[in-house]
């Protein structure tokens, strides 16, 4: 099987949403990058990619963000926003043989819908299933109910390589994992 792993960072907050009085949430925040690795399912990886997207509807980053990210200002400024981005990404994948795509949770799968219902657009591998690999892993692992990308890495005595909450790296990471998943 190969499986299109992405891992998204978008907008955030340390507290309140820029200019609300309130938590953030996925309507809110916007992507700034997909992180994107093509990978079989023993998690050999056949190519990656890294996408940063301009935000527009809060198109400064908090310090928060560029903390837990490592995304700077000047990435995100030098990058195409959203709705060039998709067929960027589509343009990539158009040779792969793609049978589902996942992500470590069901994050990423909610921010591309809040991205389709603000800009009617999401990239075609939206449309195949989607797996939720952070689930698939932790069936029959034992105290794995609470278990971060880290924590699942080092249950396989492996380190986390990179930066972590890099969307790249976060992909390339989960990739590493599949191997010890049943998809």
């Amino acid at each position: 099987m190969v499986i299109l792993i992405v891992d998204l960072e978008a907008t955030c907050w340390d507290g309140n949403v820029e200019g609300l009085d309130r938590k953030q949430t996925v309507d809110d925040m916007e992507i700034i990058e997909f992180g994107c690795a093509v990978a079989e399912d023993n998690g050999t990886v056949i190519d990656c990619r890294s996408f940063m997207v301009c935000p527009q509807l809060h198109p400064n980053l908090s310090e928060f963000c560029t903390q837990l990210t490592s995304i700077t200002q000047s990435d995100v400024d030098a990058a195409a926003v959203y709705q060039s981005v998709v067929p960027q990404i589509d343009l990539w994948l158009k040779d792969y043989k793609l049978e589902a795509w996942g992500s470590w949770g069901n994050y990423d799968k909610n921010q591309i819908s809040a991205e389709q219902k603000r800009h009617s657009l999401v990239p075609e591998f939206f449309a195949l299933p989607h797996i939720n690999i952070k689930q698939q892993w932790r069936q029959g692992k034992v105290n794995s109910r609470s278990a971060g990308l880290a924590n699942a890495l080092n249950y396989h005595g492996l380190s986390f390589e990179g930066t972590h909450h890099r969307g790249i790296d976060d992909a390339l990471n989960i990739a590493r994992l599949l191997r010890f998943t049943e998809l």
